[in-house]
């Protein structure tokens, strides 16, 4: 059950510290990659969404056994995220180094299913 807090932790600091930024950077976004965020309540529904799941992961780390439901649903967030990259980058739209960093998403998504696949301990229920 270690690893699995700790991998909890990881992926919601991680989270944290990739997402939480972005609130402030959609100027820069941009200019750096035009078009402009022509809709920006989809941007910011979407790192409002994401960053709720991070603090979910967070939880998740504090006791992984009782909140073991949620575990499939924060895989299925992990690999959401990460096929619609490679989708994006098989139509060339895009980056190469947007998908390296959302390559993290699908290991963590592989860390997920490795500890759900254990079963629980049922001393620590």
């Amino acid at each position: 059950m270690r690893f699995a807090k700790i991998v909890f932790l990881v992926a919601g600091i991680y989270g944290l510290v990739i997402l939480s930024p972005l609130y402030f950077l959609e100027a820069t976004i941009g200019r750096q990659t035009p078009p402009a965020i022509a809709h920006p309540e989809y941007f910011y529904g979407f790192l409002g969404a994401g960053l709720s799941w991070q603090v979910l992961f967070l939880a998740l780390s504090k006791d992984p056994v009782r909140y073991r439901a949620m575990i499939l649903p924060s895989v299925l967030e992990k690999v959401s995220y990460g096929i619609a990259l490679i989708v994006l980058f098989s139509q060339h739209r895009l980056a190469v180094s947007v998908l390296a960093i959302g390559s993290v998403d699908r290991i963590f998504a592989f860390l997920f299913i490795a500890y759900f696949k254990t079963k629980p301990d049922r001393a620590a229920i």
